[in-house]
């Protein structure tokens, strides 16, 4: 088997190999899981989407009071990255985090943010989907629900939770039962003829593709309980790097639409 090619990186305004760089082990996001990220899609070299990354990252950076980075830097970056890269179709990974600080929780009173870029060629896979329900709830009232934040445990947990049972992904309810997203993407179901997704105030992360799909007048927040979802005519996961179908939930098959599908990766993917 080929080992995989190690992508070069890039690290504070530097292009380096990914075997010659590092990050400081003060670094407050590597131990205390401070600061924020985003996941953007690469096609025909160029990053989908990047407004809207970008302003999330802006509005995540400000909820954690940590300093934006400088948009016209991360620019510079992305195409440096991508030349570098030779990459036509995949995902950068934008990460940003307060930086180097003493030990314990009060960051330093002026911080320089570390900031990194990485690459990974291809996508993941579009095939559908088995969910279940996780048994971690989403804190529908923390600020990290609806942020990019570098604290995503209860995500991994509920990830950790599917793949137990033999599933895909997990749908995440929040404390009073209805349902907030998936681990990693934002949730859709078909009910009554309309196309929906849980509102922020229920826990949702305010997801780019869908800020896409809601302002593009296809879906339509809604409060979603999980007797509705078990009744849906059909139900999707989207984020910024794939779309895809849900097949079944709990054990229990849900109707495939294969017009809603193409409907969505049209509007998410162009």
């Amino acid at each position: 088997m080929t080992a995989p090619v190690s992508l070069p990186i890039w690290l504070n305004g530097r292009i380096l190999p990914a075997g010659g760089a590092y990050v400081d082990t003060a670094d407050r996001g590597f131990l205390l899981g401070d600061g924020v990220f985003e996941t953007m899609r690469v096609a025909g070299g160029q990053i989908r989407y990047l407004d809207r990354h970008m302003n999330r990252l802006a509005q995540g950076a400000a909820a954690i009071m940590l300093p934006p980075p400088d948009p016209a830097a991360i620019m510079a970056g992305i195409a440096a990255l991508l030349d570098a890269c030779g990459m036509e179709t995949g995902s950068l990974r934008l990460t940003c985090t307060r930086g180097v600080g003493p030990r314990g929780l009060l960051p330093p009173a002026q911080v320089t943010p570390t900031v990194l870029l990485t690459a990974a060629s291809g996508l993941p896979p579009a095939t559908p989907v088995r969910l279940v329900t996780a048994s971690h709830r989403r804190d529908a009232g923390s600020i990290l629900s609806r942020i990019k934040s570098l604290n995503y445990l209860p995500s991994i947990l509920a990830r950790m939770e599917a793949a137990e049972q033999g599933a895909d992904d997990a749908v995440l309810l929040n404390h009073a039962g209805f349902v907030a997203e998936t681990s990693a993407s934002t949730l859709v179901a078909c009910l009554g003829g309309q196309l929906v997704t849980p509102p922020v105030s229920d826990g949702a992360l305010p997801g780019t593709a869908r800020g896409v799909v809601m302002d593009a007048g296809i879906v339509r927040e809604g409060r979603i309980a999980p007797a509705q979802l078990r009744m849906a005519t059909a139900a999707f996961t989207l984020n910024s790097l794939s779309v895809r179908e849900v097949m079944a939930w709990d054990g229990i098959a849900l109707p495939r639409r294969p017009d809603l599908l193409a409907t969505l990766r049209a509007a998410c993917q162009g």
